[in-house]
Formats: C-alpha cells, structure tokens, sequence
C-alpha cells in the first residue's frame, strides 16, 4: 500500500445522494474523482485498471448514513480486495492520510519466483500496523480455498511486474550502451516507481533494500 492523496471537496452529488432516502453514494462526480485519486487501482492490492471495482469503506458504516456518504470514508478497490476485508478490519493505516506515513510502516516483498508467497512486515508495534499487515497477507496469500486462487492469480501478475523492473535495472546498470539509451532506461524505471504503476509498493521494496539503487532512485517516489 501507498499513499494516495484525496481529492477536495467533497463531489456535490455526495450530500445530495444523502438527503434522499435511497441515496446511492456511487454518484458519477464520486466514481470519476476515485478512479483519478487512486490512479485507477485497488488501494490495498495496487492493482491497476482492476476489471471488477468496488467503492469501498474505509470505515464500515453499518448503516450510519455519515459514515456512507462520507467522502473521507470511500475507497478504490478490486473485488478481491474488498471481499477480503469486509467488515473485519477497522484499524487500519488511512493511506490517503500523509501524516500516517504508510509506506514507512509496512515492509512488503515478494522473491522473483513462481510459487512465492509474499512476505509482509509490521516495522512498529502500533495496531493498525498489524491489522493493515494482516489484511495485506490475507490478500495476497489467501484465506478460503477460492481466496487462495485469486491469490494466486494476484502473485502472478505482481511477479510480472517485478520481472520487468528487474529488466529495467539490469539494463540501466549493463555497461556499454549509450547515454540515449542510459536515458530510455531511466525512464522505465522512473515510470515503474510513480504511484500510479502496477504494484508500486512491491518495486519501491526493492529501491529501498539496496543502499545503490535507494541513492540513485529513491528521488522519484513521487
């Protein structure tokens, strides 16, 4: 998980949607500015472009019309995701809140090989830290026997990506290629590590267990 920051105000059609005694707090001014403020991908998983989306909680409302229509309360998320969570994870780290620094309290790491399972790090001791680490093992690692597939059709694609990053700086570092082409591989691996690619959470891991790679790339978190 990363941080992700929301988008003020509130889109109108919220409070409107909320007076009604149906209301439907998936208005289009809601759906549009998600899918901009999560670059368009589940905010637990990162997974970009998800084909079945959620709007998403953060707080389960449990009926509490402000906790429905808050616009602080709704997420981007894929299916998977949010049927993995569900109502069963209320402390959690708010990855649109700067000041919680998420991507400095959870270590996340998958080796690039089939069949890994991925490894998630606490590294504090405060209890959304651990529910947040929780619920991220819970989804790439699988609960139920139908959980653990879609899990494991998760890990796949993160482990694409992790070898096309790898690609991306073993070409960077390979000697003997011009500085066009130094530029064109910078360039990868800048675009690997913005907030918007697949799994930024997975490559920036790697940035910042290798004291060279974090010298030379850790600049272009954006």
């Amino acid at each position: 998980m990363i941080y992700f920051e929301k988008s003020q105000p509130a889109p109108e059609c919220l409070e409107q949607q909320k007076e009604k005694s149906q209301g439907d707090y998936k208005c289009e001014g809601v759906l549009e500015k998600l899918k901009a403020d999560f670059k368009n991908k589940c905010y637990i998983c990162e997974f970009k472009e998800p084909v079945t989306i959620n709007v998403e909680h953060f707080r389960p409302h449990r009926g509490n019309k402000d906790l429905m229509f808050s616009w602080d309360n709704l997420f981007w998320s894929c299916s998977h995701c949010n049927n993995t969570k569900r109502d069963n994870f209320e402390d959690m780290i708010d990855c649109t809140d700067i000041n919680e620094d998420i991507e400095n309290r959870i270590k996340i790491i998958m080796l690039p090989f089939p069949k890994e399972s991925v490894r998630i790090e606490a590294l504090d001791e405060r209890l959304s830290t651990n529910t947040t680490v929780e619920l991220l093992n819970e989804v790439f690692n699988g609960t139920t026997k139908l959980k653990t597939i879609e899990a494991s059709n998760l890990r796949n694609k993160v482990l694409r990506e992790i070898l096309e990053f790898q690609k991306c700086l073993l070409d960077y570092y390979e000697e003997g290629f011009e500085e066009d082409d130094k530029e064109y591989f910078l360039a990868n691996i800048k675009r690997h590590l913005k907030k918007s690619s697949n799994f930024t959470s997975f490559k920036r891991g790697i940035i910042k267990e290798n004291e060279a790679f974090k010298e030379r790339f850790e600049q272009y978190f954006d």
